[in-house]
């Protein structure tokens, strides 16, 4: 992490991170590992247990649909009460629920581990619905002008964990020599709860997040009154646009594991190496986006990312073969997903600070729940024996967002000003 530290320090200053920035950092770390390594096996244990694809993408779906609600809660009110708090619940629970499926795999045990955890939907080291709490207090820190450029190392870092833990998952081949069929598959659960217990000692000793009771006061001028009104009809936008490519995803990404298993016979000892590459990929590919933002703004950095993986989402059903199919996978990946910490960055810099949890929220929630349809669809299309299907639905949703991404928020792009100038211990 030093590394990109260094390169990717907004104006190239040799001001220090924020102790809060790099906490917070590390925890996207430590908590994508296990997020990687449940992305490759979640889907395949629960094939091993005997569940239908369909039944699988129904419960992928209820999983997203309960982080959406329960993310929107969180949005809500964690600028009054604290992004802290939440967080710390979210971790310590995770611990939990994680233990309890080293033990059980009992289907409504499952069911309400996987409406808490997340388990299986490859977050890149989010804190699930409590995400919108860890944006708030990453961007409490960090100037506007800085925040595509460390949204996106903080999105790079989860991307990197999320590839120690793809390989981690290959092991499973060689764990069932002691532990046949579905058993080994519980090891992940134990790293998942390994890696929580991590995180919430990490952020125990973060400052910081701890909200204020002024947050939500109604501005009392009528210049803060139509500064409100712009920035909720900002968010509304953002809501619109982002549910097109939240369909899009939950059709292909929670269940690409499974795909790549029944179109090509790969289990978790080829997807597991695959996987890691394609999230090191990933991981350079936000980090360097980061970069991109400073020179070309972030709109335009995310247009050019998600316009070359619309090409290649298209290219990838149809590819005859795992190798190539599994490269054109990662470098759609790269440019696609590279661009997620950029856009988190802008919808944090639509609002005031007092609102920034509320941003994170609507960004999160208007891609969570229509994702959350997107795997129940796809799992009858897979079922169907419709293979090709679930990509080119989603090629089209994905077009639609990324025309209206760059037609709505150019004019939102985050400018600089004299407070962003080197020189203050802000990041």
């Amino acid at each position: 992490m030093p590394v990109f530290v260094t390169l990717f320090r907004p104006h190239r200053s040799h001001t220090p991170f924020h102790p809060a920035t790099r906490r917070l950092l590390a925890a996207r770390f430590l908590r994508s590992i296990s997020q990687g390594a449940l992305l490759v096996g979640f889907a395949l244990y629960l094939d091993r247990l005997g569940w239908s694809a369909e039944h699988i993408g129904a419960l992928l779906g209820l999983g997203g649909l309960g982080a959406g609600l329960l993310s929107l809660l969180v949005g809500v009110t964690t600028d009054r009460w604290g992004r802290r708090s939440f967080l710390l619940g979210y971790q310590a629970t995770l611990v939990t629920v994680s233990l309890i499926l080293v033990f059980t795999a009992n289907p409504v045990a499952i069911l309400v581990a996987t409406l808490i955890g997340g388990f299986g939907r490859g977050q890149a080291g989010s804190a699930g619905p409590f995400a919108p709490a860890e944006g708030a207090w990453l961007a409490e820190a960090v100037r506007p002008a800085d925040r595509g450029a460390v949204f996106s190392l903080n999105a790079g870092l989860g991307f990197f964990g999320m590839a120690l833990g793809a390989a981690v998952a290959a092991v499973i081949p060689f764990l069932q020599h002691w532990w046949p069929g579905a058993l080994a598959y519980r090891a992940l659960f134990a790293l998942s709860a390994l890696g929580a217990f991590a995180v919430l000692l990490l952020l125990l000793a973060t400052p910081g997040g701890r909200g204020s009771n002024a947050a939500h006061d109604a501005p009392d001028t009528a210049a803060g009154h139509t500064e409100r009104r712009a920035q909720n009809r900002a968010l509304y936008l953002l809501m619109f646009t982002n549910a097109f490519n939240g369909v899009a995803i939950g059709l292909t990404s929670p269940l690409i594991a499974y795909w790549f298993d029944l179109k090509f016979g790969v289990g978790p000892g080829g997807l597991g190496p695959f996987f890691a590459i394609t999230f090191i990929l990933t991981g350079l590919a936000a980090v360097a986006t980061g970069a991109l933002t400073r020179a070309f703004g972030i709109v335009r950095s995310v247009a050019v990312g998600r316009g070359l993986g619309l090409g290649l989402l298209l290219l990838l059903p149809v590819l005859p073969s795992y190798g190539l199919a599994a490269a054109v996978y990662a470098l759609r990946s790269a440019v696609s997903r590279g661009t997620v910490g950029a856009r988190q960055a802008l919808a944090v810099s639509l609002v005031d600070d007092s609102r920034r949890g509320l941003a994170t929220s609507v960004n999160a929630v208007s891609m969570i729940l229509p994702a959350a349809a997107g795997p129940v669809l796809a799992g009858f299309m897979l079922q169907g024996g419709h293979l090709e299907m679930p990509f080119f639905v989603a090629a089209a949703l994905q077009l639609v967002y990324m025309v209206l991404y760059v037609r709505i928020f150019s004019r939102y792009e985050p400018q600089r000003t004299e407070s962003d100038q080197p020189g203050r211990r802000t990041i």
